[in-house]
């Protein structure tokens, strides 16, 4: 497992692999955003919890100016060498609960895959804080489905057999109620198929991307990269294997 446990700095020692093999989010979520959050070439969108820039990208990508508000120094290093290139990316030290930014400067609020992170009320009130007056906000999750393929059975039981802090993190997860609340009420929910094509090195660099994963001095590291091996093989085809997501996108009006 990961030396630090707090939530701002769970990801340090994995934030390479973060980078490299956590997956995207479909196009369609973001045109999602474009037709129902006012994503647009002129907004201002704080991605919250920006981590190495993976949705930070795709953002930028529409023309928005998008402050990517991060409090994990390696994660947020690594965003600054991919996004530097882009002159409407800023880079910045802060955290859900306090975004560092101006008053009533942006037009939409998003995270991706960090919400269960947050406390929720307090990154509210910021939220409310920094959002224009029919500002909207947009979570988005990439989840593996409920409808498990026999490669997702095996491989979720072997994190619940050989990685001790995943059924507790997995458990805290945001809930429904919790992210009503953030919106103050109004939200709605969409939902897209997406999924990684992995051989056995992007398996694994996506296993320890994750902050449950044992590192490699752990001595639950090498039995982990064994019954990964194991499931790997019994799974793949021509060297490879689907790992299946579904992008959620709870999505509404901040007020």
């Amino acid at each position: 497992m990961k030396n630090m446990t707090g939530p701002t700095e769970r990801f340090t020692n994995c934030a390479d692999a973060y980078a490299r093999y956590r997956p995207s989010y479909p196009p369609e979520a973001v045109t999602l955003l474009q037709q129902r959050c006012g994503l647009s070439a002129q907004a201002v969108v704080a991605d919250v919890g920006s981590g190495t820039g993976i949705l930070t990208a795709l953002l930028l990508q529409s023309g928005a100016e998008v402050f990517g508000v991060e409090p994990n120094g390696p994660m947020r290093a690594l965003a600054e060498a991919a996004l530097s290139h882009w002159p409407r990316f800023h880079s910045v030290d802060g955290t859900a609960e306090n975004t560092k930014l101006p008053g009533a400067s942006v037009d939409l609020v998003v995270v991706g895959q960090a919400f269960h992170w947050f406390d929720p009320m307090q990154a509210r009130r910021e939220a409310l804080r920094v959002i224009r007056p029919g500002g909207s906000g947009a979570l988005l999750w990439n989840e593996r489905p409920n409808a498990a393929t026999p490669f997702l059975t095996d491989y979720e039981a072997m994190l619940r057999r050989y990685a001790p802090q995943y059924a507790t993190i997995t458990a805290s997860r945001a809930n429904e109620a919790t992210m009503r609340e953030f919106f103050g009420g109004a939200m709605e929910c969409a939902t897209f198929p997406n999924q990684q094509d992995l051989d056995f090195e992007g398996l694994r660099g996506r296993l320890m991307s994750s902050s449950y994963a044992p590192e490699p001095k752990h001595p639950g590291h090498a039995p982990i990269m064994a019954a990964l091996r194991r499931v790997f093989d019994t799974h793949a085809r021509e060297g490879r294997v689907v790992l299946p997501y579904q992008t959620l996108v709870y999505f509404g009006p901040l007020r």
